[in-house]
């Protein structure tokens, strides 16, 4: 019997209302997400990439309802958790937490270290006097700080050592899903690679599910499981690591992974360059939303939307009217 997903996105969409003019009229609406759906499995990571505007953020805050969806479902665990009052999302606020992008910010810089990664283990009733002080201790051992480094403030500390405090603080209440948005995109790169080995280890030995929410295509090769390329509100293909990077389908894709800089200069690289600009989210295009930027489009791309579906390669699905996209 295949084991239940931990979490399924269905038909999940996000719209922004605009406010309407000076003299009134039609109000526009911004689509962030439309008609996203996919699966994680526990102790999986799925990677969420694409160009800025795309959704990614969106879709994250979304799953965590710091944004309320506009349709769709969200399950946890086979219960949905899209439309549970806010008031009773006290277990799926434990078990999915989020590290955020700034490492800075999202610290509160009047805390000690130690307060903020006991916040959310006395906010739960997990834990209380000497035991809150070995669990405090024991993420701060997981993490890789140095234990004295509890009774410092977040000010006090480099951005990598602050978006470790944000993974203790993630942890801290035995989450079984972290959502990380950008939680790399701030730090230099010798840094980064530190974060993301963490995250792989803590991965290896807590069995923690990671959505990982990322431009940085280098970043999600060496991290990733499975990979959701996102354009303009919509999944356009989803695919485990080696096939994706190895085989991509869609013209999007492609041009994506043309982009990341090799580090051998004797290799030369077929780049693509897409001509134009990603379309408004106020009036996306009817039929294929990349059509306009697409080097391949004809007459059926203008006037019917693709639907993601399976290609030649197992476990790959591509929003693309092309059965075979041209080498």
């Amino acid at each position: 019997m295949t084991e239940r997903p931990l979490l399924e996105v269905h038909a999940l969409k996000k719209h922004f209302p605009l406010k309407a003019g000076f003299f009134g009229g039609r109000r526009n609406v911004v689509h962030a997400l439309d008609d996203v759906s996919f699966d994680l499995a526990r102790g999986e990571t799925l990677s969420v990439v694409g160009e800025s505007g795309c959704g990614k953020s969106t879709l994250g805050k979304t799953i965590l309802r710091l944004l309320e969806p506009t349709d769709g479902a969200v399950m946890l665990d086979g219960q949905r958790v899209d439309n549970v009052p806010r008031s009773r999302l006290g277990d799926f606020r434990r078990r999915v937490q989020v590290v955020f992008q700034d490492p800075f910010s999202s610290l509160n810089p009047r805390q000690r270290v130690r307060d903020i990664i006991a916040e959310p283990i006395v906010n739960f009733g997990l834990a209380h006097g000497s035991e809150l002080e070995d669990r405090v201790a024991a993420l701060m051992d997981k993490v890789r700080l140095p234990r004295d480094a509890m009774r410092r403030f977040p000010h006090e500390f480099s951005g990598g050592q602050r978006q470790r405090i944000g993974i203790a603080r993630a942890l801290a209440p035995g989450s079984d899903l972290i959502i990380c948005d950008e939680a790399v995109s701030a730090l230099d790169v010798s840094v980064k690679a530190q974060i993301v080995n963490l995250l792989a280890d803590l991965q290896d030995e807590l069995g923690v599910a990671l959505l990982f929410i990322s431009h940085d295509l280098a970043i999600v090769e060496h991290l990733t499981h499975r990979v959701a390329v996102m354009y303009l509100g919509k999944i356009v293909e989803l695919a485990d690591r080696r096939t994706l990077f190895a085989t991509p389908h869609h013209p999007y894709t492609r041009a994506l992974l043309s982009a990341v800089p090799v580090p051998d200069p004797t290799v030369a690289r077929n780049r693509i360059i897409l001509k134009g600009d990603v379309p408004s989210p106020i009036n996306p295009p009817d039929g294929c939303r990349f059509q306009s930027r697409c080097p391949y489009v004809f007459d059926r791309c203008r006037s019917e939307e693709p639907l993601l579906r399976p290609t030649t390669e197992p476990g790959q699905t591509s929003a693309c009217h092309l059965d075979a996209v041209p080498a």
